[in-house]
């Protein structure tokens, strides 16, 4: 006959709670000054001080480079880190160049003003959700398209470039506007593209290297500090034609020209493998 009383449960056998996870500070630091980078931008325009507003790109596309670094060298990967990381190059490198374009130039142009700048900010969605989706399957040493601080840093360096020599009110200058047009939907298709650019990836920081090399790299340092603008601009122009001229030489060559090793998720996208 049941008496009425609780059941006895052996604390033993009680279930534990699960542990809670943790972020790890380090990574997600460098990621949270690249997002303030890219908001700090986007804040500088509003108030039309373009040259401001490059150097926030410019450090956020730093800092973006170094926290991946950091993570794996401190072995603080983390599922958390990776999607921090795409949601802060979605605004720095996505949302950022193309409101600060548009700002600057764009808005002279009316329609096709803020529709070459959408055209950024989906090409930036859309290659950072298919490195995301093909991080598995691709070649680690190129990206498949033109990487999106690079694209940002293209934009972005010609705005520079342009307000260091004098020139505002740039939506009101008609031929600087379309250079700005045409600079900007180059950045944005060529982001969406299958063209390969070299990622410089398998480039090792733990090896060593000719004493050369350190003084190229002290001459390169000099020259950018002669015209920071105009040396990163001219930089990052011939990266970002560099994937073209990649692309035919394999062509010509009969080489492969994808960056897709195998797929076996997603056999209708017959294009990545062409």
């Amino acid at each position: 006959m049941h008496d009425g009383a609780d059941p006895v449960v052996d604390q033993d056998e009680a279930p534990l709670r699960p542990r809670r996870k943790g972020i790890y500070i380090l990574p997600n630091l460098f990621t949270l000054a690249a997002l303030f980078g890219g908001f700090y931008a986007i804040v500088m325009a509003m108030n039309g001080q373009f040259d401001r507003a490059a150097y926030g790109i410019f450090i956020a596309a730093v800092l973006d480079s170094l926290d991946g670094r950091v993570a794996r060298m401190t072995n603080t990967q983390s599922a958390f880190g990776e999607q921090m990381d795409s949601l802060s190059d979605m605004v720095s490198f996505g949302a950022a160049p193309a409101l600060i374009v548009y700002e600057w130039a764009l808005k002279g142009l009316g329609k096709l003003g803020w529709i070459a700048a959408f055209v950024y900010c989906s090409g930036a969605a859309l290659r950072l959700a298919r490195f995301n989706t093909n991080i598995a399957i691709v070649d680690k040493r190129f990206f498949q398209g033109l990487p999106s601080p690079a694209a940002a840093a293209l934009i972005i360096g010609f705005i520079w470039v342009m307000d260091e020599a004098g020139f505002k009110g740039v939506s009101r200058i008609d031929w600087l506007a379309w250079c700005a047009f045409a600079l900007t939907l180059y950045a944005g298709l060529t982001m969406v593209t299958n063209v390969p650019f070299y990622s410089f990836k398998d480039v090792s920081f733990k090896r060593t290297v000719p004493f050369i090399v350190i003084v190229a790299i002290a001459l390169g340092i000099s020259v950018i500090t002669i015209h920071p603008p105009l040396v990163l601009f001219g930089l990052f122009l011939v990266y970002g034609a560099s994937g073209y001229a990649v692309y035919v030489y394999r062509k010509v060559k009969g080489r492969p020209v994808s960056v897709i090793a195998t797929s076996t998720d997603e056999p209708d996208e017959h294009g990545l493998h062409h």
